[in-house]
Formats: C-alpha cells, structure tokens, sequence
C-alpha cells in the first residue's frame, strides 16, 4: 500500500516501532537548536453552528498573543498580548463584546512549567467561554476548584488542533514532539539538517550535505547531496494516517548569514487519505470530508557565525 503513495513511503505504526521513546538520536557533535516561538491554532464549533478560529502564539520575547476569529462575522475578530512578566502574575480574566457575541479567557500561568521553549507543559490553564459556551479548554482545568465552579454548567463545544507552527534559531537539529491525531501517539520527532562547506574554496561540498527525519527513534527519511535536492517531498504513514513531509532548505543552504529553512508534516484528511473510493461507502463520504486535518510547519533559522 505505500507504494501507491510513493516509492519512498514509510510506515510507522505499532507494528513497525514501539512507541515513542524518552529519550531523541542526538549527535555527539551538534547540540540542538533553540525554539522561539509557537503558534497553535485551534478550530471550534458551538452549539449554534458557529465556527471559531482561536489561535495561541507563545514567544520567548513577546510572550502570549491570542487571537479569536469569527468566520461569519470579521469585525467580531480581536486579539490580544500578555508579555512575559504579566503572565507570571496569578489568575487572569479577559472579557470581549462585540456585535454578536460575548468571549471571556481565564488563564493562569503563575506557577507554569516549561519545556526548552516558551509553551507551558505542565501545571497552566487556558479556558476561552464564548457565548456561555465553552470553546476551548487547555491545561489542568480541573485542578482550579473556582475556575472549575465558573465553568461547571457551560455546554462544551467540539474543538480541535488543527496546525501547529514552530520557529527554531541555531544548528541544524529541531526536536519536537507532535500528535497527528486527537486520539494518536504523542511522537518524537526530530531533524537534522546538514550543509557542511569545503573549508579552501568556501563553496558547498554537496557529498557533505544531507537531511535526516527521525520519529520515534526511527530514521524515516535520509536524504543525500541535499545541495541538489533542497527541495522534495516524501510520505508516511503514522498512527494509521498518510503524512506527507515537505521540505524547503535552498536559502538555509545558499544563505552564509541567517537563511532559513521549512519542514512541513500534513496529514491527509478526507477523500485525500484513501486508495480507492467502493460504492458502499459513499455513505460516509460526508463524514471522510468533515475530518480536521493537522499540519505542523517547522521553520528554522541559521544563526550567523
């Protein structure tokens, strides 16, 4: 079945490996790079029909940006910042009114844990109400006994993950970690990107150069001479889906300064992910369609020498 994707196709599945392990492949020579910033965007859909766009952006400079959008309504649309010294302040609540509905946020992030960028992991919560609906929930809102109160007799709405944005500065190795799926394996993944230059010319020694995906301790993808093929696509499958990872490193390579490189990983959603199509399930075609897809957009910048 991979090979009808693509000759290059690689499965992951618990046949295949394991599962995700504590520890990433790390070279004994290059340390990992710095992530700076992370944008999550959300999709939710209320009671009355209502879509909402809520997305998050965590930086290490600017600290939490939220910003809500409304598909029927743009001027129900705002956004607003917490810089990093506010969020250390003890429980926040935000209210907004506009022409057609009422949002409050409650958040606290006073005794937040973090990782090795600026989202939190551990002890936070974020909870957006939106027309005494619960929209989105994130963190341990239970662990709040008032916030819990506050929140115990709003309807919750349907919400999901829908695209996940990173930005890395330093070296040529990115380790996260993604879930492709609402009910999918929380992965490891990590990539190493190579561009090594012949030290007497200054030019690129494109037998030097190369890219490597890892997930789950797994190398998926090697990708040699990446000086000639800077650009490319490949699939694979994770947790039962089809992923396809792209890849856009011509300015991190050909850029002696700060060039930047791209890697995106989108599952397929939809008729998208099937080999064929039988009469007998175009029944749930509707269904197939109305599936969230998830995409994770890793962008890196080189730090000048």
């Amino acid at each position: 079945m991979a090979t009808c994707y693509s000759e290059h196709a690689i499965k992951v599945s618990d046949s295949y490996c394991s599962g995700p392990s504590n520890q990433s492949y790390l070279s004994p020579n290059l340390s990992s790079s710095i992530q700076d910033a992370v944008t999550c965007l959300y999709k939710s859909k209320l009671s009355t029909k209502k879509q909402l766009l809520i997305k998050f952006t965590w930086s290490n400079l600017l600290g939490l940006t939220l910003t809500l959008s409304d598909d029927d309504n743009t001027s129900s649309n705002f956004t607003f910042t917490q810089n990093p010294r506010q969020l250390r302040k003890s429980k926040v609540s935000k209210k907004f009114e506009s022409s057609n509905s009422n949002t409050e946020v409650f958040f606290d992030l006073s005794n937040a844990k973090y990782g090795s960028g600026p989202e939190p992991i551990s002890m936070f919560y974020i909870v957006v109400v939106v027309d005494s609906e619960l929209s989105l929930r994130l963190g341990d809102v239970d662990a709040d006994a008032e916030l819990k109160r506050i929140v115990s007799g709003y309807p919750v709405g349907q919400f999901s993950l829908v695209s996940r944005s990173e930005h890395f500065s330093g070296t040529g190795l990115y380790s996260t970690k993604a879930k492709f799926c609402e009910n999918g394996t929380n992965h490891e993944i990590l990539i190493k990107c190579k561009g090594e230059e012949n030290r007497v010319t200054g030019k690129g020694n494109s037998g030097n150069s190369g890219l490597s995906v890892w997930i789950d301790d797994r190398n998926l993808i090697q990708v040699n001479r990446l000086r000639w093929n800077f650009r490319g696509n490949q699939s694979i499958f994770v947790d039962g889906l089809v992923v396809d990872l792209m890849w856009d490193v011509h300015d991190w390579l050909f850029n002696q300064r700060s060039g930047i490189g791209v890697f995106m990983f989108r599952t397929r959603s939809g008729l998208d992910s099937r080999l064929w199509l039988e009469e007998r399930n175009l029944e749930q075609q509707s269904i197939e369609t109305d599936r969230v897809g998830f995409s994770l957009l890793i962008s890196a910048c080189k730090t000048p020498d």
